[in-house]
């Protein structure tokens, strides 16, 4: 996984936007190495491109929103989690509207889409960014850190005074089928006394119980129920995967977060860019990336266990 990774061919899919309501259509194509994530508003006339990046992020309420101008993409989090999930570094997305389709509110359906377009190595190293300090972003009783470490890892902890969801705390040591296997698949959540407040203000019109878990007084109103008795905080975890791809690279560190969403997963991410005493950028070599963490490397000697 050293070399820069795009698909292997363009795959289009089409799904409800979560707050318009309207079907909205993408397709993900190849992208020559260096390129990122871009999205492409091919609704517009000229087409507005937009790059997947934290320095583009406009609106983080309810959602991820990148944008260029007045040209906006909202909800891009489950997808970008699914392209760093899938170890894509660089594609195009062609979307004809303002927001990514919610889908079944999971990662999994873009994970299923890009592993039928396949996967393409090119051979360009990636670069790696690399915590050395830690860096933390508290507000009030929610916080959000990310600190050395030997691997990528995402440690979450929830808690909301619900029975149905109380407490909840999982960690992910990131791996490509670890993602895939444990996290892919768990749906965002909200409760019904927030979806009647957004509808009642013109949002969440294409929300439903096919791409979210309800939780009403009682519990959950999904017929299916959940699909991990964990999922709540499953999801969270997908979501700062997402969020924390917009830091432009593949991240080694170790995310610690309680009580976060996209706001101060977002904030982290600025905070960390902005300081680049916290952080090294490295391009493994083939020798050294066989053991990043074992070799005498003197950019890692810092590195804690």
């Amino acid at each position: 996984m050293i070399f820069q990774q795009t698909l292997g061919n363009k795959v289009t899919f089409s799904g409800i936007g979560l707050h318009t309501g309207k079907t909205i259509t993408i397709t993900l194509r190849p992208a020559d190495p260096g390129t990122g994530v871009v999205f492409h508003r091919v609704d517009l006339t000229p087409a507005v491109s937009i790059e997947a990046h934290a320095m583009n992020v406009v609106n983080t309420k309810l959602n991820t929103t990148i944008g260029n101008g007045e040209t906006t993409v909202s909800t891009i989090e489950h997808l970008m989690a699914a392209l760093y999930g899938c170890g894509i570094d660089n594609a195009h997305i062609d979307i004809n509207g303002p927001e990514v389709p919610i889908m079944d509110g999971s990662a999994a359906p873009f994970v299923a889409a890009i592993a039928k377009a396949g996967i393409k190595e090119s051979k360009k190293a990636r670069k790696y960014l690399v915590v050395k300090k830690p860096v933390s972003i508290t507000e009030g009783d929610k916080k959000a850190s990310i600190i050395p470490s030997r691997h990528y890892k995402i440690s979450f902890d929830l808690h909301f005074p619900h029975p149905a969801v109380k407490s909840q705390a999982r960690s992910l040591e990131f791996t490509q089928s670890n993602f895939a296997d444990e996290f892919a698949s768990a749906r965002t959540f909200c409760f019904l006394a927030e979806v009647e407040m957004m509808k009642a203000h013109g949002l969440a019109l294409g929300g439903s119980l096919d791409n979210a878990i309800v939780i009403g007084d009682q519990g959950v109103l999904n017929p299916e129920g959940l699909r991990f008795q964990d999922e709540f905080v499953r999801h969270k975890i997908l979501d700062s995967v997402g969020d924390m791809s917009l830091a432009g690279h593949r991240l080694i560190g170790h995310v610690k977060a309680s009580k976060s969403g996209h706001d101060l997963n977002h904030k982290l991410v600025m905070e960390l860019l902005k300081r680049p005493d916290c952080y090294t950028l490295i391009e493994f070599t083939p020798q050294a990336f066989n053991a990043p963490f074992n070799i005498a490397l003197p950019e890692l000697s810092w590195l804690e266990a």
